[in-house]
């Protein structure tokens, strides 16, 4: 109902009364059953942000069995060159240095894993990212930055642990990751 309708409703009837022996002549409007204002829901609503445990453990699952996959896969290189997984104190340095023989099979399959559309690519692994840390803060684009600063310190740690400078893979993953948080954060202001 709008405010013309309440203001020009002309359905009036008249009643008259005798008051000390005088015709008084009143005017009587109906009262209406309409309503005279409807609330209407807002479409912008605060949103209650709430942890997504289910995501947070099927993606933790998934790099449980991605990281396996890989041990398995170094794993099985150190063998076939008489180390063992267990003696290889530092991993990370004969990887970095390109001191371990691969073989043409665990070669193909960690490339197919890091390509562009694999496991541990670039895109599949800042979308796992960005997946993961909507999960963490219930899909809350303000707490964006704080899972920003997460992500690189996360990227800074596993640098530590590589013991230098990451490969590019892992430098254009951060970047990606970053742009899309940022995106992400940049929603909220749409």
């Amino acid at each position: 109902m709008s405010i013309h309708q309440i203001t020009s409703n002309s359905d009036t009837s008249t009643k008259y009364t005798s008051n000390d022996s005088k015709k008084v002549k009143e005017e009587v409007t109906p009262v209406s059953t309409d309503k005279a204002a409807v609330y209407e829901k807002s479409s912008t609503t605060n949103k209650v942000h709430q942890r997504d445990q289910a995501t947070i453990d099927r993606l933790l699952s998934e790099a449980e069995a991605g990281a396996k996959r890989l041990r398995d896969l170094v794993e099985r290189m150190l063998l076939e060159q008489g180390e063992t997984f267990d003696k290889a104190t530092n991993i990370y340095g004969l990887l970095r240095e390109g001191k371990l023989q691969v073989d043409e099979e665990t070669r193909l399959q960690a490339q197919k894993d890091i390509a562009e559309d694999g496991y541990w690519g670039v895109e599949q692994t800042s979308e796992r990212l960005l997946s993961f840390a909507k999960a963490l803060s219930g899909g809350d684009p303000s707490k964006a930055d704080i899972m920003i600063k997460a992500v690189k310190k996360g990227f800074e740690q596993a640098e530590k642990a590589w013991g230098g400078s990451l490969p590019q893979i892992s430098r254009d993953t951060l970047d990606r990751t970053i742009s899309k948080m940022e995106s992400w954060r940049d929603s909220l202001n749409e």
